[in-house]
This record gives structure tokens, sequence and C-alpha cells, in this order.
């Protein structure tokens, strides 16, 4: 089975009211864990990589990852995202990767941290449509901002300085031809989204709610959804880490957008604490190790604890095998009707 568009899986995930996780990815060990808890789980697939992961990574590398993956896991369809793509050539860029979903986000200018303006977000967004779709690449638009700063991109602040205006969301679905729509309600990226735990002051599940009913077949995608879980943050600090209180988005109101269209479900930061909690352990109780293998295997094997427990949590559990697969060559007769 090749890499397959992530349309097919979001549409399979709307048809049946489900999510899917996207987890980013930055080497092999987090690949593995994702392949792992994948197979445990029946789940399809959503690897992520941004733009500073593909730096660290090298392109050529993470493609060869991908590619073991796909030939590892036959049974498992596999989507390989651009996450926040800041401009039209790194989309282009990701596509000639071979990456098989990208995401334009227009919202932000090529900087990744200065908001742009509405008439920005369409040219460019419409730019990697027209572009992706001729090769049957799914594309993600983002209407409105997130906080937080992750791999560069990021607006910085709390994320409610910019929160989605519905109306706009669904004009600029129809402006730009997007298959996913990334929508901002009070999310950020990172560890530090909230100082305390979230209500409907700080996380705006009822926009998302309002943006479903206007596109009821559009899929809707959370970004900065980690949810930051404690038993991680307090493991850390228990082993010499130094993390501040916070919290993250609760796996329930994450369910809760699943029954309103959200159909992929951004996750890094949870994976991240549980690789660094596991290291942590490792060098704090047996500090004569160095074998690398003796502490990334440990870091696997916790993050795919949390990768099953959200793709669990999440719906998606189940049903790779029931997934009709398209390749991307197949989408593009799709996107011509």
């Amino acid at each position: 089975m090749p890499l397959v568009p992530m349309r097919i899986l979001l549409d399979h995930a709307a048809e049946n009211s489900y999510g899917v996780a996207a987890l980013n990815v930055n080497n092999m060990e987090q690949i593995q864990a994702i392949m792992e808890a994948a197979k445990e789980t029946d789940s399809p697939v959503i690897i992520q990589a941004s733009r500073g992961a593909r730096k660290y990574t090298n392109d050529a590398y993470l493609r060869h990852l991908m590619l073991a993956a796909v030939e590892l896991y036959p049974k498992i369809p596999i989507a390989m995202h651009q996450d926040h793509g800041n401009s039209p050539a790194t989309c282009k860029s990701a596509i000639e990767q071979g990456f098989t979903s990208v995401m334009m986000d227009g919202s932000l200018s090529e900087d990744g941290k200065t908001p742009s303006d509405y008439a920005y977000n369409v040219k460019v967004t419409k730019e990697v449509v027209d572009a992706a779709h001729a090769v049957g690449v799914t594309v993600e638009g983002e209407i409105g901002v997130l906080g937080g700063i992750e791999d560069g991109h990021g607006a910085g602040g709390s994320g409610l300085e910019h929160v989605t205006d519905p109306a706009m969301a669904e004009k600029f679905v129809a402006d730009t031809g997007v298959d996913a729509l990334a929508v901002a309600i009070g999310t950020s990226h990172g560890a530090y989204k909230f100082a305390k735990k979230p209500t409907g002051d700080v996380l705006k599940m009822d926009i998302i709610e309002e943006i479903h009913r206007r596109l009821p077949n559009c899929h809707l995608v959370m970004h900065g959804s980690s949810s930051v879980p404690r038993s991680l943050v307090d493991l850390i600090n228990k082993y010499g880490g130094k993390l501040k209180e916070s919290y993250g988005v609760p796996v329930e109101q994450i369910q809760r957008g699943i029954k309103h269209g959200v159909r992929k479900v951004n996750v890094d930061t949870d994976n991240r604490l549980a690789i660094t909690a596991a290291i942590r352990q490792v060098f704090s109780e047996t500090p004569e190790k160095f074998d690398p293998r003796d502490y990334l295997g440990p870091a696997r094997e916790m993050m795919k604890k949390v990768c099953i427990e959200r793709m669990t949590a999440f719906g998606q559990a189940g049903n790779a095998g029931k997934i009709k697969i398209k390749t991307c060559k197949e989408m593009v007769g799709s996107y011509r009707k």
C-alpha cells in the first residue's frame, strides 16, 4: 500500500463520526512508536512534519523512514502531512518529497509569526490548492490564528487574540476549495496552553459547533490539542525537570469537537513529554547507562502508550482495515469531478 492522500482518511472519519490523531515526528523512534500503536489498535495514521522537523531530520531520511513504515505495515493506511507550511514554496517542496497532504497556513505571513490579512490567506492557499489537487494531494488551510510558538510557527500570546470568525470560515472554504480547515478556538502550540483548567472563557468549543453548522461537509482541524497529562509532567519533574504548571485540552473537549465536525486532531507536545519523561527516568535511575538504545527504547514505548490512548479516545481504533484506499493519482479524478 502506498502513502495515501489524507482526504480519504478524513472522509471515512466523517462518514463514521470519529477523529484521527495527527502526530508530529522528528526521528525514527517516533515513527516506530506511532506505527506500533496503529498496528495494535488497527488505526489509520496521519504522520506530520513541521518545517523544523524537515530541517532537523532532512527530507531524504524522512521520506525513507515513511517508506519503511509503509513497507512494514502494509495493512495500515498512512498519510504524510506537511504541518504549517509557511509559503506555497514550502508546500510544493513537500509535494515533491512525496508528502500526500500539505497545510498552507496563510493565517500568518511567511515569517510564521505575523498575522496576515484575509486576501493574502486566500491567495496563497488557493495557489497551493490548485497545485496540490492537480496531483491528488490533500490541502489543509487555516483561518484565525493560533497562539504560542512551535517550530517557528505561531503568533505568540494566549491564542484568544485571533479566534476564528465562523462567517469568515464559511467564505474562506468557498474561496479556496481546501479539503480541511484548521480553526482557532483559544488553543496554542507548546506545553503551556492554559494557566488553569480550560473553561468556555478560554476554550471556545462553541465556535467549532457554529462552524460545523455552517459547513457540515468540511473537515475541521484542531491544532494545539495536546492534553498535557499531569502524570507525565509530574514524572519529568520527579526526575529533575522544571516544567511549570500548565493545562492542555481535555480529551473530553476534543471528543466534543469530534461530534461537531473535527476530523483531524494535532498532537505533538504529549508525545514529547512522554519521550522526555522516559529518558529522564532512565538517566536518573540508572546513571551508568550510556547506550542510546537503553533510553530511546523506553522513550519509544512510552510514546506508543500515549498514541494508543489518543487513537482509542478519538475513535479511529478499529478503522484501518475498513477504509477503501485511493492513491493520489486516483484522487486527481475525484477533484476534476
